[in-house]
């Protein structure tokens, strides 16, 4: 069984994202569809930038119906033994430019 789970800074993202996008619940849905089946994504909108054998933390373009023409990014931490996905970070690339590395050598340190 696949398991999704968030940190507490992606959740507090999330929210606030919510307000802005209203597709964004079903977005992420059909965003867990596809990486259940390809789990460090496929083609030109997922980028591995951490693996660490066991984890990979992976860098991907979320769709977003409310967007037309843009996206929204997601990281995520992807556990191939356990199976389970861990959302680290959501951004709007015209809000932030690039993900919080900062935020992913705490995730790292987190599974040491």
């Amino acid at each position: 069984m696949k398991n999704f789970k968030r940190t507490a800074e992606f959740d507090k993202e999330y929210k606030k994202l919510k307000e802005r996008f209203r597709s964004l619940d079903s977005d992420v849905v059909d965003f867990e569809g596809f990486i259940s089946k390809y789990p460090t994504g496929a083609g030109s909108k997922f980028v591995v930038i951490h693996d660490a054998g066991d984890c990979k933390i992976v860098k991907a373009r979320l769709m977003c119906r409310a967007l037309r023409k843009s996206s929204l990014r997601i990281i995520y931490a992807w556990k191939n033994q356990s199976f389970t996905f861990v959302y680290i970070e959501i951004y709007f690339k015209g809000d932030k430019p690039n993900e919080d590395r900062e935020r992913i050598k705490e995730f790292l340190k987190t599974l040491e």
